[in-house]
């Protein structure tokens, strides 16, 4: 599956546009802070409608504005990590996990899961006691359990010191390798780009 993305918006006096043709991996907004990339993934994910445009993701319309289609948040079934990991305080991480879950709800494993990303010696513990690469890495796990059709990372880096970083980065390349969805990820650190992406696309 791919995305083929073509949409605008106006901001206040700004306008953002993104086009993104085709091309299976994990595709990497890159730019500055401040220029929209984020809004771009919340167009995609159905939380802002474009203006103009149309949003596909393995042939299927999420949205077209010429043919009047806006497919809802819940219908698009993307797996949404934000720049904050936003787990729930008051659950541990096995709840957090499985907030989306269903049990044979598509072909997801949570067992397998959990092992790719390194989580078993966590699932006892409260949000408040992770570090920043391992709450980062149980909301990506949470997005991945929800039985996503692909996948929208929000700087997943960021915040992170150079060691949690580079575990986050090991990660994201293992997912991109091993389960072939599609990923569109937002970064303004071109290092970062350069190495997790299959194809980068300024804005």
């Amino acid at each position: 599956m791919s995305f083929e993305i073509d949409v605008a918006k106006r901001l206040g006096e700004a306008e953002i546009a993104c086009r993104i043709e085709g091309g299976d991996g994990l595709t990497v907004l890159f730019g500055p802070s401040g220029v929209g990339k984020t809004s771009v993934l919340n167009m995609v994910a159905g939380l802002v409608a474009p203006d103009r445009g149309h949003v596909r993701v393995g042939g299927e319309v999420l949205f077209d504005a010429a043919l009047g289609v806006d497919l809802p948040s819940e219908r698009r079934r993307a797996g949404y990590v934000f720049q904050e990991p936003r787990l729930f305080p008051h659950q541990r991480v096995r709840a957090n996990l499985l907030y989306g879950w269903r049990a044979g709800q598509g072909t997801v494993d949570v067992d397998e899961t959990i092992a790719l990303l390194g989580l078993a010696g966590l699932l006892d513990r409260w949000p408040r006691t992770l570090s920043g690469g391992e709450a980062r890495r149980v909301a990506i796990g949470r997005a991945l359990l929800s039985n996503p059709r692909f996948l929208l990372l929000d700087e997943p880096l960021s915040s992170l010191d150079r060691a949690r970083r580079d575990e986050i980065m090991a990660l994201i390349e293992r997912l991109r390798d091993a389960l072939g969805l599609p990923i569109l990820m937002v970064t303004h650190d071109r290092g970062e780009a350069e190495r997790l992406g299959s194809r980068i696309v300024e804005i």
